[in-house]
């Protein structure tokens, strides 16, 4: 049976029964969780508690409680006095949380002394024992771990700006007519990096550089159709589909793809970055343009600078006749139309003014939004993600069906909750996780598993980095699963890799059919 990040050792330890709590943070990773447990358990031994249960969030920021299951789980079981301890034990202050409001971490140690449940902190130098003095140095604690996350945000900015304006590229893909290539600390090239590599020494770089010739012509090609020849995005998107021109991601142009590649300053070798902002989790917004942090002619251009301003010119001008209100209007039929907003939904629609048409006039594009009344509280692109994962989900169905039926099984799906029903035998679920990259740079899938339906085996399909195919496949027995909810890390440990596969051929595999002699 899987044990997440709860473990019960109720039975193990003598003593006044205690839980404890650790998280590992992303940006301090020396503090594992398995050393603030022994120091917890050093702690419990000296002053006669027996650890009866472990709440643990590994890898998880202490600047929000959203996604922290392990702490939601225990304030859950505080608040409906579902417990069988009197005592937590924290390893420090810091570790409920780095809050940006102190009294965040004050109200959960609130809720615990409400519910009768003591708070130690076995690793500071302070007695938590309700005194004035203890009082002082807590609230000075939290405002400490708050003000570091702060003050390591600021840090992390400004090295990733000084990175920027020495022209090194920060993060993202090449694009299209470009490629990522690795250099030393002295700027010797090492290498190009391939979709989905990364860097492995800390000292070394990474910098934009041409692609194939084919794709720089098509890249200047698109310019000279929209410039000379006053083609549209959409009309030049559709031309380098008939020729079978695929865009960086082999997928075909849209009109939403052509008008990126139209505006993005890394065609005339500028480095700019911060655009956007998501600093210590809080609302992502689009920064001013006198905020970016730029170095043009960090790279080699592709595309001339004059004729990248006159495609600015022609895409300002395109609503330069449009009022605000007018412009506003039109936002406002494609918010109703699509249920939310993007610079990728704005640009794909043929009607509406390009998302940089908004951003030029209004100041942003999120001041645009809430002038239409649409305030997105987070990242809404995966909006769109999970749109193109749901029309993905029926051929996921019928690859599977058409592959038992070639292993000689039978598959039959039920209309109304796609269902499998194989060989009469068992059923069985097909859900297709979204990957997301946390603000650390580590990947994450959420897999939710059907409580109302219990089918007898869910086939999790792990997209990869860019959610455009399948990474790999998790088949998931009910009777092993004992939460509803799974979190998947790049690296899960045996507990849950073991039920990880490269392809379906397994699935295939426990729906073959043998011919049996009849016993005599």
């Amino acid at each position: 049976m899987i044990k997440w990040d709860t473990r019960d050792t109720s039975g193990g330890s003598g003593g006044v029964p205690a839980a404890e709590y650790v998280r590992m943070s992303t940006e301090h990773q020396k503090y594992s969780t398995d050393n603030q447990s022994a120091a917890i358990r050093r702690y419990a031994e000296a002053r006669g508690f027996g650890i009866v249960k472990t709440y643990a969030d590994e890898g998880k920021s202490g600047l929000k409680i959203e996604g922290r299951d392990a702490l939601k789980r225990l304030l859950e079981d505080v608040e409906k006095r579902q417990t069988n301890f009197s005592a937590i034990l924290v390893y420090d202050v810091s570790r409920w949380g780095r809050f940006q409001d102190p009294d965040e971490a004050a109200a959960i140690e609130l809720l615990c002394k409400k519910a009768g449940i003591a708070v130690h902190y076995c690793a500071e130098q302070f007695e938590n024992d309700g005194s004035i003095g203890s009082s002082i140095i807590k609230t000075v604690k939290r405002a400490m771990a708050g003000e570091y996350s702060r003050e390591l945000s600021v840090k992390v900015f400004a090295g990733q700006a000084n990175l920027i304006r020495l022209g090194f590229r920060q993060g993202g893909p090449a694009g299209f007519g470009l490629r990522r290539v690795l250099v030393d600390q002295n700027g010797t090239q090492k290498g190009e990096l391939a979709a989905g590599e990364h860097k492995s020494i800390s000292t070394d770089r990474v910098i934009l550089v041409p692609g194939p010739a084919e794709e720089v012509r098509v890249v200047r090609e698109v310019y000279r159709l929209f410039l000379t020849e006053r083609r549209s995005e959409r009309e030049i998107a559709s031309i380098l589909n008939l020729r079978g021109v695929p865009t960086d991601l082999g997928r075909p142009w849209t009109r939403g793809t052509i008008h990126q590649l139209l505006i993005n300053e890394k065609y005339i070798g500028n480095n700019v970055w911060g655009r956007t902002s998501f600093k210590l989790k809080q609302s992502r917004c689009d920064n001013p343009r006198k905020d970016w942090v730029r170095h043009d002619g960090a790279f080699s251009a592709i595309v001339e600078a004059s004729e990248f301003e006159e495609a600015q010119s022609l895409i300002a001008a395109r609503s330069e006749r449009l009022s605000d209100e007018e412009m506003l209007r039109r936002l406002k039929e494609v918010l109703r139309a699509q249920g939310s907003l993007s610079g990728l939904i704005i640009d794909e629609t043929e009607f509406c003014p390009s998302s940089s048409a908004f951003r030029f006039r209004f100041g942003s594009l999120l001041r645009a939004y809430t002038l239409v009344g649409y305030n997105p509280a987070h990242d809404y692109q995966y909006l769109e993600i999970n749109r193109a994962l749901r029309r993905m989900h029926p051929d996921v169905v019928r690859q599977v069906i058409d592959g038992i039926a070639s292993a000689g099984g039978g598959a039959i799906s039920d209309l109304k909750t796609d269902v499998l029903h194989v060989n009469g035998e068992f059923t069985a679920s097909l859900v297709i996780a979204r990957c997301r990259k946390t603000v650390a740079g580590s990947l994450r899938w959420k897999i939710i598993l059907d409580q109302a339906l219990q089918p007898d085996l869910t086939i999790a399909v792990r997209m990869n980095q860019a959610n455009e195919a399948p990474k790999d496949y998790f088949l998931l027995p009910r009777l092993d699963m004992e939460r509803a909810v799974l979190m998947l890390w790049e690296h899960n440990g045996l507990s849950l890799d073991a039920y990880r596969f490269e392809s379906l051929s397994m699935v295939y595999e426990m729906a073959k059919r043998f011919m049996l002699r009849r016993a005599a």
